[in-house]
């Protein structure tokens, strides 16, 4: 990987005008030697510059499916892990910002969920023959691999339910990480007891759990949530529908178990999207999930006379995806112009092994 000689600080007090115009130029310049891509979350000035847009994964094997030489992921550092990952050897993934992480994903890490599954050994004895490891598909890529070498697996909002399905059918538990509230939703909806359906808290010993509660446990949930839709509370469902009784409420499933009880619709967000893209003409809708996406989806709707709101009182948008700004991007298109490459993510190719076993175990499964 080259270095870059141009300098990000150069850009970074660029006018947003000038930032945009300077992103059309180096665009025209790379052609389809590059392909940039936009997850849902992102802001609206880096958003319409997109090639292709979707959720994460989507946008991963959308990515794989091109051609381009550059795979530039306007979402969050995952996300650019799953698209290096999935994406042919010739190709190149980059993230115009390494800042732009992800908060649920940072809330495990492959220290502790190994010291986890040493703790789940001592209790359930045989942990590799009890217990099926699950990551949600916003996690790191060394958890990823975990899963592949421990016979587990990777889930998305949307596959969760088939996922689960899969895991039982294998071994009688499942951990579940690194988001809790999607984790207690799919089990909640599978039939699972919420009392068979523990918490287990990674800074404290054996998750802060009894050795009872560990052999009654289906789902052992990982203490992490999604910091945007943790936000969203039973409460706005109630005092909106006081006021809108034939309106419908759609949510996140990274949200709490009782907010997604209170909605009407519960998916991913390109359920979400396509939901209220399909449904009737003059219809009122409550949406629990990120703040960009609902805002350019209010606009869209306006012409078919869709109301659509957000479910929070307070402005709550994904803060680390929000690092990608147009000075960012045009930094990273100008290098890559000029022949330079910045900020590529490269999964060191034994980890990339194994979370490829995990990705490509859901993708049969789905």
């Amino acid at each position: 990987m080259q270095v870059s000689t141009i300098s990000f600080d150069r850009f970074n007090v660029l006018a947003d005008n000038e930032a945009q115009e300077r992103i059309r130029a180096a665009r025209a310049r790379l052609g389809d030697r590059a392909v940039l891509l936009c997850h849902h979350y992102q802001r609206a000035d880096v958003y319409q510059h997109a090639d292709l847009t979707g959720d994460s994964l989507k946008l991963a094997r959308l990515a794989s499916q091109t051609d381009a030489e550059y795979i530039v992921f306007c979402g969050v550092h995952f996300m650019a892990e799953v698209a290096d990952i999935l994406s042919k050897p010739s190709q190149i993934a980059i993230l115009p910002d390494l800042a732009a992480g992800c908060s649920m994903a940072d809330m495990a890490s492959l220290a502790k969920v190994e010291r986890c599954w040493r703790e789940l050994a001592e209790v359930l004895d045989r942990t590799d023959e009890l217990i099926t490891p699950v990551t949600y598909i916003n996690s790191a890529a060394d958890l990823k691999a975990f899963c592949g070498e421990h016979g587990g697996i990777v889930c998305t909002s949307t596959n969760a339910p088939t996922i689960l399905d899969w895991a039982f059918s294998r071994r009688e538990k499942v951990l579940f990480f690194p988001d809790q509230h999607l984790g207690r939703w799919t089990g909640f909806k599978k039939g699972i007891p919420l009392d068979e359906m523990v918490v287990w808290d990674p800074d404290l010993e054996y998750g802060g759990l009894t050795p009872e509660q560990i052999r009654k446990a289906k789902i052992l949930l990982w203490k992490g949530h999604c910091s945007v839709h943790q936000m969203f509370q039973p409460v706005h469902i109630d005092r909106w529908r006081e006021k809108h009784p034939h309106g419908f409420v759609i949510s996140h499933p990274e949200s709490m178990l009782e907010v997604c009880q209170k909605s009407d619709y519960v998916g991913s967000t390109e359920f979400i999207l396509n939901t209220i893209t399909n449904a009737p003409p003059n219809t009122h809708w409550l949406v629990g999930t990120e703040l960009n996406l609902v805002s350019r989806l209010a606009e869209e709707m306006k012409p078919q006379g869709k109301v659509v709101q957000f479910m929070a009182p307070t402005v709550c948008m994904c803060s680390t995806m929000q690092r990608i700004d147009p000075q960012h991007l045009a930094w990273t298109l100008e290098n890559l112009a000029e022949g330079k490459v910045v900020n590529q993510i490269k999964v060191p190719e034994h980890e990339a092994e194994l979370a490829r076993i995990a990705l490509d175990r859901m993708l049969a499964v789905s």
